[in-house]
């Protein structure tokens, strides 16, 4: 087998004139090292030897695949369309197994022009999609004022969102928060955000963020921008009440006005993929057109390779060891952000490790990266990067997962989904352990491990994919025995996903790891609770994943007494409706989510009390219209104290009638705020074939 140097040699393209960099100063220092240590260099041709092999591995794999499929006959699919009042129309379609064959759990949600895969949060609410139509013929006779009161809901956080969102476009300017405010905002960020996706170089970071302030020239509108964009992020784990929230839109807005001006060529910089990136997290974080971050991920991605980020700096012209690794770090930022929104929007993620040879950065403290000939710390010892650096050695088995699940073409048997999850168990497995090292050699400084925040979001982190591998067979699992382990992972996760968001000494014992409520807030509970994204959409589908175990174990029991439920799963199905309700406090303005999980928690008490299935419409009209005018008072009451344009409107709305309101239902991402596609229906004949 040829050496790594001589396959780096072959492999290195022709050296071309270094092009000036023209990045802020704040990303490149002037003491960086003209060149990496011999030792980090040998490291790292181990690790693309080890990334070879297992590539070739994959590769076989892949074309044994190929050849069976080839080999076998067109699958037939059942497809079935659904149409509700509250969830709109959307279509489901998966290939049905042929006779005496294991059943493959393919699937494809069409919802309005979305093509959705099986890892999108809707796959794990099937389940209940009988309540609605239970529900459907009292809501369609208007005999109810549940519908009602669900378009006064929508149309009245139509009107706070307006009130929200400024113009469009929204001019950059200078203008600053308060000093002391802008710093708490700006440490949020980087204790709960800097810590996981790397983006800045902090020292140099916080030098110029600090001459800001003492400064009288105007200072660089991109560094501006960054600073906009990170108060924007911290904005929303500032308190449990998101009271900056017009502010963080404001920031937001004004960066994407930035960000979209036609002078694109120019910014091809190190320091625009950051403000990039830190867009993104805002926009997700913010719920800015956030249903739309896994594409802007993609063009995101493309900017780095035109920028050659997929290569490695060794195979370019030399670069000091400062701008190595800031390379290094932003594409594994971005090789983050891609898999992660794949899973999250449900589409595959068109990223392969073929296409890429950049390795992983370097094990240094970020003060380490600017001095001369530095030596990255040994594996055992936590540095700022350690985190990242965990995540990347599970990237592989995530990617997989995410293609498993969302690639075309791809019908992932339940054998290949053990094995899929024997492969991230594995990795996460060297992950905690190397975690549980770095607590027991630690010093007494607060940075010589990983935080309570680390620990616990990197745990949410991998157990989402594992939860999103096994959800497809979950629904079977329920019925037959042969999916017995799914069924357990499944429901095992999710108490755990739930109780990582929401620690609670009812369900779980509390672990080593979990915040100290009286020592510093719980930022990754404030992000699920006032943020949006995939936090926020995974802590809702776990309560209903819970709850269909719940609603299983009722209808298999045929005793005529108590039936043995599982209390914690219970008590957290009681304790996400107040959880959603908490999250309409802060500001949300989709009520769908609070309302259906009311719906499943009515199923589930009618089945403890033995109720027959004629009972079952009145008690969902009930549990509707109690959770609808809870939510109507809630919203009257926040815009109250608003302009009297609005107090106008909101006055009409109570004088029409249902069929006045305009249609604002039909939408399905109710775990998300509520907002109108941005891509409308089309209604394309295709649609038929579903």
């Amino acid at each position: 087998m040829p050496t790594g140097e001589s396959q780096r040699k072959r492999r290195r393209p022709p050296v071309i004139t270094q092009i000036p960099n023209h990045a802020s100063t704040s990303l490149v220092p002037n003491s960086a090292s003209p060149s990496t240590p011999a030792s980090h260099s040998s490291t790292r041709e181990i690790e693309v030897l080890r990334s070879k092999i297992k590539q070739l591995e994959d590769q076989l794999v892949k074309a044994e695949q190929a050849s069976a499929a080839s080999n076998a006959p067109t699958p037939i699919w059942d497809s079935r369309a659904n149409s509700t009042q509250i969830a709109g129309m959307f279509h489901v379609r998966r290939e049905a197994p042929s006779e005496g064959e294991e059943p493959t759990m393919s699937r494809l949600i069409v919802h309005k022009t979305r093509v959705l895969g099986q890892s999108h949060w809707i796959n794990g609410v099937a389940e209940f999609m009988d309540i609605l139509e239970y529900l459907e013929p009292t809501l369609a006779s208007g005999n109810s004022t549940a519908l009602f009161d669900l378009q006064k809901c929508k149309y009245i956080g139509k009107l706070m969102k307006a009130q929200r969102t400024p113009p469009w476009p929204t001019v950059a300017t200078h203008e600053l928060p308060p000093k002391e405010l802008a710093d708490q905002l700006v440490e949020i960020y980087l204790h709960a955000f800097e810590s996981r996706y790397r983006v800045l170089h902090v020292p140099s970071f916080k030098k110029e963020y600090e001459a800001l302030w003492g400064s009288t020239s105007p200072p660089d509108m991109g560094f501006i921008i960054q600073v906009k964009l990170i108060m924007a992020i911290g904005a929303v784990l500032y308190d449990e009440n998101y009271s900056l929230r017009t502010q963080s839109n404001h920031w937001v807005y004004e960066a994407q006005t930035w960000i979209s001006e036609p002078d694109f060529k120019a910014r091809l910089t190190l320091q625009f993929v950051q403000t990039s990136i830190l867009l993104l997290l805002a926009r997700e974080a913010v719920w800015v057109n956030g249903a739309l971050i896994w594409i802007s991920v993609g063009e995101l991605l493309r900017t780095a390779v035109y920028m050659g980020l997929h290569r490695d700096p060794s195979f370019l012209p030399q670069r000091n060891t400062f701008v190595s690794e800031m390379r290094r770090r932003l594409w594994n930022t971005i090789l983050e952000l891609a898999v992660n929104t794949s899973i999250d929007s449900g589409g595959p993620p068109l990223i392969h490790m073929d296409d890429y040879d950049t390795h992983p950065p370097g094990n240094f403290e970020d003060e380490d990266i600017t001095a001369e000939d530095p030596t990255p710390k040994p594996d055992e010892t936590f540095t700022q990067m350690s985190i990242p650096i965990a995540l990347r050695r599970t990237l592989e088995a995530r990617l997989a997962i995410v293609k498993s699940l969302n690639g075309i073409g791809m019908h992932c048997s339940y054998e290949e989904t053990l094995r899929l999850d024997t492969e991230l168990r594995s990795s996460y497995k060297t992950i905690r352990r190397t975690l549980q090292g770095y607590s027991s050699n630690s010093t007494s400084a607060p940075s010589s491990s990983p935080s309570q925040f680390q620990i616990r979001a990197l745990d949410f982190l991998i157990r989402r994919y594992l939860l999103a591998l096994h959800t497809p067979f979950f629904p079977p699992s329920l019925h037959k025995a042969s999916y017995a382990f799914t069924r357990k992972i499944v429901v095992d996760t999710a108490l755990q996903l739930w109780c990582i968001v929401n620690p609670s000494k009812d369900i779980m014992t509390i672990r080593p790891g979990l915040p100290n409520q009286a020592s510093t807030p719980d930022y990754l509970a404030r992000l699920a609770l006032c943020g949006s994204g995939p936090l926020r959409t995974t802590t809702t589908q776990v309560c209903f994943l819970m709850a269909a175990e719940l609603k299983r174990q009722l209808q298999e029991e045929d005793t005529i007494g108590p039936v043995p439920l599982r209390r914690d799963l219970l008590s957290v199905v009681e304790q996400s409706i107040e959880w959603t309700w908490k999250c309409l406090e802060a500001g949300e303005t989709n009520t769908k989510g609070f309302l259906f999980l009311s719906l499943v928690n009515a199923q589930l008490q009618g089945l403890m009390r033995g109720l027959s299935e004629d009972q079952f419409p009145a008690l969902y009209v009930q549990a509707a219209e109690n959770a609808q005018s809870r939510c109507v008072a809630l919203f009257e009451d926040k815009v109250a104290g608003h302009e009297r344009d609005i107090q106008g409107e909101l006055a009409g709305i109570n004088d029409m009638a249902c069929e006045d309101l305009p249609n604002l239902l039909g939408d399905w991402d109710f775990m998300i705020p509520d907002q109108f596609d941005p891509v409308s229906d089309l209604n394309w004949p295709i649609y038929g074939a579903f």
